[in-house]
């Protein structure tokens, strides 16, 4: 599906042309508290072999952790949150969310797992995530996913009925690459485009270096930043049931385990009241 960006921008809400850069206020809340996994359950799916297949269609499950893939590890002197990726699953908080600023901080670790294994390092920020845990492959919720690995930091990817209009170029009759002057097309498992749209630019640091990353929601418009670069704008974030769309705007986080070492830090979340308009240009 493809419509002009132009007949979208034209129905925006008045809240998004704000003079306002975003937040009413400075208060942050942590969602980590740099001790331990309060207010977080771990989540893994069914065990896998060394080429990513499924042993069985049983999950490890809820808050169950026998191989310790989430640990608190010490960094640059700091308790920081270890997802080791040696099995496929999550982090996700036991509240949900809407119109926010969401930000963390990552860096990757060495080891890569099973089908990842010497491949790019992977996982991801999955936000809006709702319903049943392992909805996807049997790891992850149905969400949409700010894509968090090696030179793709800052993909959309529809998870498990996720869905999201996103102005882009064709490159192929796979790749679609976000701009903001492109059509705009709706991506998700279903759709003739694929669930997948390619970030605007690469903004994140060597490996083995901190990086932040930046999530703006309000309605159903996101924003992906990356080291302070917008790596795209998303519209008309909704879910697919029973073959309809529905507004997908409210939500946990989910913080993926997919195959590689990573660490994660200063995760953190305050309201707003729109988003930034020079994110949105």
């Amino acid at each position: 599906m493809k419509h002009s960006i132009l007949s979208y921008l034209l129905i925006l809400p008045c809240t998004f042309v704000a003079l306002n850069a975003a937040a009413q206020n400075d208060k942050w809340t942590a969602l980590y508290n740099g001790k331990n996994l309060n207010g977080w359950d771990t989540y893994l799916g069914p065990p896998l072999d060394s080429n990513g297949n499924k042993l069985s269609e049983v999950p490890v499950g809820l808050n169950s952790d026998p191989n310790k893939v989430f640990t608190i590890a010490e960094q640059d002197g700091e308790k920081v949150i270890r997802i080791s990726g040696e099995d496929w699953g999550g982090i996700s908080t036991q509240k949900e969310y809407a119109n926010f600023h969401f930000q963390l901080m990552f860096k990757w670790g060495k080891p890569t797992w099973k089908s990842k294994k010497n491949k790019k390092r992977d996982s991801g920020l999955l936000y809006f995530a709702t319903g049943q845990h392992g909805a996807d492959y049997g790891a992850w919720m149905r969400s949409q996913e700010f894509q968090i690995e090696e030179t793709n930091c800052g993909d959309y990817w529809g998870v498990a009925g996720g869905m999201e209009d996103i102005p882009a170029i064709k490159k192929s009759e796979t790749e679609y690459i976000y701009d903001p002057n492109g059509e705009l097309y709706t991506f998700s498992a279903t759709s003739k485009t694929g669930r997948r749209c390619i970030k605007k630019q690469d903004a994140e640091n060597p490996s083995g270096q901190w990086n932040t990353l930046d999530l703006y929601c309000f309605g159903d418009t996101s924003v992906h930043v990356i080291n302070g670069k917008v790596m795209m704008v998303l519209y008309h974030s909704s879910q697919l049931e029973s073959d309809k769309a529905i507004p997908l705007v409210k939500g946990k986080f989910q913080i993926q385990s997919e195959g590689a070492e990573i660490f994660y830090k200063q995760i953190r979340l305050q309201p707003i009241h729109s988003i930034p308009t020079d994110l949105l240009k």
